[in-house]
């Protein structure tokens, strides 16, 4: 790989700290968290050592889908704060030297934006429906839809309005698809990037960044699926995901982004094939691009080294740098996937949502077991070239709260989707975060797992409202403040790991294989898979080596610099635990 050294491009091996505002900190206590939350606990985020924040949508939303349905893409959502809120939020990151990525949406919008009301208001054929994909739909009648197309959520793809016509949603009725084959509709979203650059923010994180080029004029539509993963095709011809043609639009925003000093930066959450990710990250399309293939992985050694081999390889090939995620908003946290059964699944983590699915009772959940895993998991990803994602919370050691009830889940994947494909949703790692453990709700039954009347200090100490969504008593042993006593907690490790991590860093992103680095070739592994080592050095003898097998390892000749766990009497790494050494 090539070396790093043009300090503008510090999102190439970046901490990059990602902020879900509706669960991080309630300043209102309405039981919601604002923007101002965020600002009010920017020495925290600066502690941690993170080098930026991705703020998921804060726009004004009906939250049909966690605010991904936008009705003002140059606003803050009044629940969540106002536009001096977001502007003292970038003052007080900046101060910090923390970079802000703001959570653009540009595959839908929500069906309250005014151009989509102007859509319904017009005729077909009009210029205002032109703006998103109406089409006539099928029948005599025209009562059938266009295309046989579930949304993501479950349900139909296709809204019927009262003149006849059709809309596509790939996700809710509420997120009606943009045509971006309409100039109208690129101009503004380049509006809309210049407005949130003019405001301090200094990139974006694009979600469905795959999705916007669309080819609707074709008789095969009926043989596809609007949202596919692993069966996706892997040479552009999807009709509606992954096509060629997304790229000429991010030609355009990488010349907007270009036109700031330093130039602004993006990362796409596109869901692609590995031999297509490249196509995202080069220089003069979005420069980076989610390698969900890190994340997607059981804790197998061979599963998880091919996992870093791809992402080294596409950003090679694309001249960018690799970057690394364990969880974020849209997944079951990493701590719970660990302590589960490793068992592969034709969809990943089917078996941790099949989990959550039925309240966390159909599986065992080693929670001891993900916790270590997930401290020598943290160690391994942070040595990696390239950038790093943390989602909140994980820092924390939180697992995935399974149990909330029905009539409190909020995600519409939970309330949308069909018998075939039931999920119950992503609310169980989107819970709000503890901050005091002392604030704890009370509980009617001590066998409860949810109370009342108390938010662990994610709201205020005389909020009225209830956090947004229920909190579970174990909460308590997680909260911020106990585990900043610890000094073998979490939160610590992942204060050491990140302090090391900037000290330890070289621009040289390139990565070398140690002679340590091997599969054990026998069954020694999580659940009966292959064990063995993840060992690799980076150029100035930064070394991480993790163990994934039964039998301790000899470390190489260095100094042991950090563990994720105790080594063993003579001085050998056990199973589940990483070490940084700097090679002797």
């Amino acid at each position: 790989m090539t070396e790093l050294t043009d300090a503008a491009l510090w999102w190439k091996q970046a901490v990059v700290y990602q902020v879900y505002p509706r669960s991080f900190k309630d300043t209102r206590g309405e039981g919601l968290g604002q923007i101002a939350g965020v600002t009010e606990k920017i020495d925290y985020l600066a502690d941690l050592g993170v080098d930026a924040i991705w703020l998921s949508p804060f726009y004004p939303s009906q939250l049909a889908d966690g605010g991904y349905d936008v009705d003002d893409y140059r606003n803050v959502d009044p629940k969540l704060g106002t536009m001096d809120d977001f502007d003292e939020l970038a003052k007080a990151a900046h101060a910090h030297n923390i970079k802000v990525v703001v959570d653009i949406v540009p595959n839908h919008s929500s069906n309250l934006h005014p151009w989509f009301q102007a859509a319904l208001n017009a005729a077909p054929g009009s210029p205002e429906r032109d703006r998103y994909i109406f089409r006539d739909g099928k029948g005599p009648n025209g009562d059938q839809p266009p295309t046989n197309w579930e949304n993501h959520f479950g349900g139909p793809a296709w809204t019927r309005v009262p003149d006849g016509q059709w809309y596509l949603h790939m996700f809710t009725k509420e997120q009606p698809d943009w045509n971006w084959d309409n100039r109208e509709v690129r101009d503004d979203f380049l509006t809309t990037l210049r407005f949130w650059l003019d405001h301090g923010a200094d990139g974006f994180r694009v979600d469905v960044a795959h999705g916007l080029a669309k080819d609707l004029d074709r008789d095969d539509l009926d043989n596809y699926v609007v949202w596919c993963t692993s069966d996706q095709p892997d040479d552009g011809s999807h009709p509606v995901i992954d096509r060629d043609e997304v790229h000429e639009i991010y030609h355009e925003w990488r010349k907007v982004f270009n036109e700031y000093d330093p130039p602004a930066f993006a990362v796409a959450e596109a869901w692609v094939q590995p031999n297509r990710q490249y196509l995202y990250a080069s220089p003069d399309d979005l420069g980076q691009i989610f390698n969900f293939e890190f994340a997607k992985k059981d804790w197998i050694r061979d599963n998880m080294h091919k996992a870093i081999e791809e992402g080294i390889e596409s950003a090679e090939r694309s001249g960018s740098s690799a970057t690394w995620v364990m969880s974020n908003h849209d997944v079951v946290r990493h701590a719970t996937r660990y302590g589960l059964p490793q068992t592969p699944t034709s969809e990943y983590h089917q078996l941790a949502k099949d989990w959550v699915l039925r309240d966390g009772t159909t599986y065992f959940l080693d929670k001891a077991l993900g916790t270590k895993r997930a401290r020598a998991a943290i160690m391994m990803e942070m040595a990696l070239p390239g950038s790093a994602y943390v989602y909140q919370g994980e820092e924390l050691g939180l697992f995935e709260v399974a149990d909330i009830p029905w009539d409190r889940v909020e995600d519409p994947s939970g309330h949308r989707t069909s018998q075939a494909a039931s999920t119950k949703g992503r609310d169980g790692c989107r819970v709000p975060l503890p901050w005091t453990a002392a604030d704890a709700p009370t509980l009617d039954n001590p066998d409860d797992e949810f109370g009342h009347g108390g938010s662990f200090g994610f709201s205020p100490a005389d909020a009225t409202a209830e956090p947004h969504l229920p909190q579970p008593k174990w909460y308590k042993d997680f909260a911020v403040d106990v585990e900043d006593k610890d000094p073998d907690s979490m939160l610590n490790l992942y204060r050491k790991v990140l302090k090391l991590r900037h000290e330890l860093q070289t621009n040289d992103l390139s990565l070398e294989w140690l002679p340590e680095d091997r599969s054990s070739g026998k069954p020694d592994g999580a659940q009966g898979f292959t064990g063995g080592t993840i060992a690799y050095k980076r150029a100035n003898g930064w070394a991480s080596i993790t163990n994934f097998g039964a039998d301790p390892v000899a470390l190489p000749a260095g100094e042991v610099l950090l563990t994720s766990g105790p080594l063993t009497d003579d001085g050998k790494l056990p199973q589940d635990t990483s070490a940084w050494l700097k090679l002797a």
